[in-house]
């Protein structure tokens, strides 16, 4: 079983002079859920290399136990150390792909040509996707059967009351529910800060950081 992971390059939280990027928990939780069930997972970025951790998801009250395993994981640093170029990955011989969230994907990953080529190469292949929080932000743009990849199908994200809550309403490119609702997914939602997944077909979002884990849990229940 080979899984791609694409995490973020973009360290700019807008314009506010903060940093931002993935966050770690989002990573960390579907990471160790799919290597534990045997996966061999592979790790990309649009710059390669080591993509930036948001720094407020590294702060004492962001650990969780997949975090402190992440920390004390000496092979998993080295490998978030490493990502492949992103330009350099097809869809070949992986069984899904899987997006953390953190802030960053709404400015990168959402408006990527690579990003956007294998999302519709892993959609044309029947392949499982995955997205957490901000992450599902990379259905912007894809397309299936020539209208929007989500269009018509269950899917969730962080949401405007989260976005809301964090204070980055006005910060943010675009609101992750809303564009999901203008690119006509049926958008649902679980209690804010809650875990709550979805499955719809081939796709699986979750709304939050605390859904990070589960959400890896459905994606390997559909390879």
């Amino acid at each position: 079983m080979n899984i791609l992971m694409i995490l973020t390059s973009h360290d700019k939280l807008g314009d506010t002079g903060q940093k931002t990027g993935f966050w770690l928990e989002e990573f960390a939780a579907p990471y160790y859920v799919l290597k534990d069930a045997g996966a061999q997972i592979t790790l990309a970025s649009p710059k390669g290399g080591q993509p930036p951790i948001d720094p407020k998801s590294d702060d004492e009250g962001a650990q969780t136990e997949a975090t402190k395993r992440f920390k004390s994981d000496e092979a998993a640093q080295a490998a978030l150390a490493a990502t492949e170029v992103l330009s350099t990955i097809t869809v070949d011989g992986f069984d899904a792909v899987f997006f953390p969230g953190g802030h960053g994907p709404l400015w990168d990953l959402a408006e990527d040509a690579d990003s956007i080529r294998l999302i519709e190469g892993f959609a044309q292949n029947d392949l499982a996707i995955g997205a957490v929080c901000h992450a599902p932000a990379i259905f912007k743009h894809p397309k299936h059967d020539g209208k929007a990849l989500v269009a018509g199908k269950k899917v969730t994200g962080f949401t405007n009351s989260e976005e809301n809550a964090v204070g980055l309403t006005e910060v943010v490119p675009f609101l992750v529910e809303d564009m999901l609702k203008s690119n006509g997914g049926a958008f649902v939602r679980g209690d804010d800060w809650a875990s709550f997944v979805v499955t719809d077909g081939n796709l699986v979002t979750g709304q939050n950081p605390a859904s990070s884990e589960e959400a890896a849990k459905k994606l390997l229940a559909l390879i």
